[in-house]
């Protein structure tokens, strides 16, 4: 079972992904994949810039494809995904399809809207990840906002500082 601690220790390396991407010169999402003994299978950074500014190279979903590729449904039941930012609806469905069980995240996407405004590189949907989740036929646990604050950090220069 996870604990509130466990959550937190793992959104922070989620963060730290995050921080990578961009320092990396990528927009700053990160995401972990942890099975249910809690060890860390996967981690993802955004690749918006990596992959030749594709719009859709989310770190959700990124990982949820590889995650799809290299593990079955039936073993991503058990396993969480932790992300910097709410899963946007994109990402949500790539995590529904791959079989996810669990999402827990740092900012919310209504946050992440707001700090981004209209920029052109994060036409944000606010469209909760619950939302998206609760549309489908098995169930997907969410646990967010988490650490938010600490979360919208990672974005609030980046954006600022980001030409429209």
């Amino acid at each position: 079972m996870t604990t509130e601690n466990d959550d937190n220790r793992f959104l922070r390396m989620a963060f730290d992904v995050a921080r990578r991407a961009r320092d990396g010169g990528d927009h700053p999402f990160g995401a972990l994949l942890v099975d249910a003994d809690g060890t860390v299978l996967m981690e993802q950074g955004n690749g918006y810039s990596a992959e030749g500014h594709d719009m859709t190279a989310h770190a959700e979903r990124l990982l949820a494809g590889r995650a799809s590729r290299t593990y079955g449904a039936g073993y991503l039941r058990h396993c969480r995904l932790y992300s910097s930012a709410e899963p946007c609806a994109m990402c949500a469905g790539a995590i529904y399809w791959s079989g996810i069980g669990r999402v827990v995240y740092g900012q919310s996407e209504k946050s992440l809207k707001v700090m981004t405004g209209q920029h052109a590189e994060n036409p944000t949907l606010d469209l909760p990840c619950r939302t998206v989740f609760a549309a489908g036929q098995q169930a997907v646990v969410v646990t967010g906002p988490l650490l938010e604050e600490e979360a919208a950090a990672l974005q609030a220069k980046f954006w600022a500082d980001r030409p429209p």
